[in-house]
């Protein structure tokens, strides 16, 4: 039995995008509180009887009844294998802490805000797209993402459909999604790492913002390669991480 650190939820919808990932959602403690961009710990009995934890950033919007992760299916993962064989009804233990500090309260008001991830690193920031928020505080809100096939472009229904959204509406037209598919061509979309299309102009050129220090807040989010080649390709332009204690550009995270 967990203690009462942890609650038990219950799996209620179940979602394969691909092969390899999948969503899913669960019940939610009423006492869990979170920030768009933040993550949770989810626990899983293995064969051993022990308990396997793994984070999870929320998918999800902070008033939404459920909670909602993205995931990928590693093979022979510890964490991933067992999550991958749960069917709706399924038990799932989730600390009741949320944890992280990828979220936009860290950041001076600016501008623009770019959110750059790859593969699940995507799971954060449509949460923070849920927060209506965030469209009062940017003019410009840019959501990159980073796959290597036009299957794994998750999620853009969804995005599209913020503009139906009660509390957000018409102002998700001021979102630009831009794909990237690296390893098949796909019309309409980018074809290189997210740290050459910066490097090279490519991403300004194909949404019409500039990436500057005055004006830019940017989110990265995604696989550890990712993540530090982009970070070091903007603090070559001058970015520097936000700090509980420095005002910077930038907010980083590992995909989990």
């Amino acid at each position: 039995m967990p203690d009462e650190k942890f609650s038990t939820e219950r799996i209620i919808g179940i979602k394969r995008w691909t092969a390899g990932l999948f969503s899913f959602r669960t019940t939610r403690h009423k006492g869990f509180r979170f920030v768009p961009g933040q993550f949770a710990r989810l626990g899983l009995p293995n064969s051993d009887g022990n308990t396997v934890w793994r984070a999870y950033s929320m998918v999800s919007a902070p008033y939404d009844e459920h909670l909602e992760f993205f995931s990928i299916v590693v093979p022979g993962g510890a964490f991933t294998s067992m999550l991958a064989e749960r069917r709706v009804g399924d038990e799932i233990l989730i600390d009741k802490t949320a944890f992280g500090f990828l979220t936009t309260n860290r950041f001076r008001p600016a501008r623009d805000l770019w959110l750059l991830a790859t593969g699940t690193g995507l799971a954060p920031f449509l949460s923070i797209l849920q927060d209506p928020a965030i469209w009062s505080d940017y003019e410009n809100i840019v959501v990159v993402h980073s796959v290597r096939t036009a299957a794994e472009l998750t999620y853009r229904d969804e995005m599209q459909a913020l503009t139906a959204h009660p509390l957000i509406g018409e102002q998700a037209r001021r979102l630009r999604h831009v794909p990237v598919v690296t390893r098949e061509p796909v019309a309409g979309a980018l074809d290189a790492r997210i740290p050459s299309l910066i490097r090279e102009g490519r991403l300004e050129a194909a949404t019409g913002i500039s990436l500057d220090t005055g004006h830019s807040r940017v989110m990265i989010c995604g696989n550890p390669d990712m993540v530090r080649d982009t970070r070091s390709t903007l603090k070559a332009r001058g970015f520097t991480l936000a700090r509980r204690d420095a005002s910077g550009q930038m907010a980083v995270e590992n995909a989990f």
